[in-house]
């Protein structure tokens, strides 16, 4: 399934229905007063977060969503039934905007929020509700009140526990594939995830890690070269990130200059990115002829205070360190 990750959709709600002008027609009362009923209430537009959606898709060739309106009233002062509403699932993470304010509606986190995002129009009253002393026999009665309609914006932020980042071909799509059930498309060549990726690390019973692998990097990605803000923003929810960095023989670039390219896009989109911790990840190994190598690199790592953990996604070499030491993580953070 294609992950789409913004949508615009316009949202109509339920017209209330109108009152009823009606009157008493019974037998041996001549003088029969008013018994028009009210309308009912339109439906309202209802967005609510449901967990088994991952992706705007549905919204992205429907456009248009319309509630339906109240039942008029009717005679014998009976009421019109209220609308149903109109409920649209979406993923949870979705943040949902006015499109021409741009003003933040609601951010649904969690499952089974819900967030009115048209109110349904309030239904009209009968005439029997204008009876007074003073007119005994009113002969009008109130049209239903129109539905909010607006144009709204659907924007979705994955909320995973771990962000794997990393350059293109650091082999993030093979680490993920090891560390859970995800299965993403696999090659060597740029830009191979154009999507994010979700999977699963089971911890102990009842205990896991949702991972998201986030597209490739690549400079100027803040200001939105390459896949840009398309993928950064999905790093925001992330408690901590899993830095992969290539330190085979065929690396593009040393492995230090990865991961200050890397942060240096964090920094540039938002310095809160840079305040997450990091977990430095060595990938590919098994195709490294010199292993002193990484004693070099664990040590440079630790002085800018980052633990590092050589592995390779291929071979699972050391992948049950990693597994270990992202348990560890996982009790720190449900402990603090």
């Amino acid at each position: 399934m294609k992950f789409i990750d913004k949508a615009k959709i316009y949202v109509k709600a339920g017209d209330g229905g109108n009152g009823c002008v009606a009157w008493r027609r019974e037998k041996f009362v001549p003088m029969g007063g008013p018994a028009g009923g009210n309308g009912g209430k339109g439906g309202d537009v209802v967005l609510e977060a449901d967990s088994r959606l991952q992706t705007l898709m549905d919204f992205k060739y429907k456009k248009h969503y319309k509630a339906e309106r109240g039942q008029h009233g009717s005679g014998s002062n009976k009421h019109g039934k209220n609308a149903p509403d109109l409920i649209l699932k979406v993923p949870v993470g979705t943040i949902v905007k006015d499109a021409e304010t741009g003003e933040i509606i609601a951010d649904l986190t969690e499952e089974g929020q819900k967030v009115i995002v048209a109110k349904g129009g309030r239904g009209g009253r009968g005439n029997a509700m204008f009876k007074t002393s003073t007119n005994q026999a009113p002969d009008y009665a109130e049209e239903g009140e129109k539905g909010e309609e607006k144009w709204i914006e659907l924007e979705l932020k994955l909320i995973a526990d771990v962000g794997i980042i990393g350059f293109p071909n650091a082999g993030k799509s093979t680490l993920i594939s090891v560390l859970s059930h995800a299965r993403p498309k696999i090659a060597d060549y740029p830009f191979t995830t154009l999507s994010p990726v979700l999977g699963v690390l089971q911890l102990d019973i009842g205990k896991s890690l949702v991972l998201a692998d986030i597209p490739g990097l690549i400079e100027g990605a803040s200001e939105g070269a390459g896949l840009g803000h398309e993928f950064l923003r999905h790093i925001e929810r992330t408690k901590f990130l899993l830095h992969v960095i290539d330190v085979s023989d065929f690396r593009e670039r040393e492995p230090l200059e990865a991961f200050e390219a890397i942060n240096k896009e964090l920094g540039s989109y938002s310095e809160k990115l840079l305040e997450k911790p990091q977990l430095v990840v060595g990938n590919k190994i098994d195709i490294l002829s010199d292993r002193s190598y990484l004693d070099k690199l664990k040590e440079e790592f630790n002085k800018r205070g980052y633990e590092f953990i050589p592995v390779s996604a291929a071979t699972k070499e050391n992948i049950d360190k990693l597994v270990e030491k992202l348990k560890e993580l996982y009790e720190n953070i449900a402990n603090s």
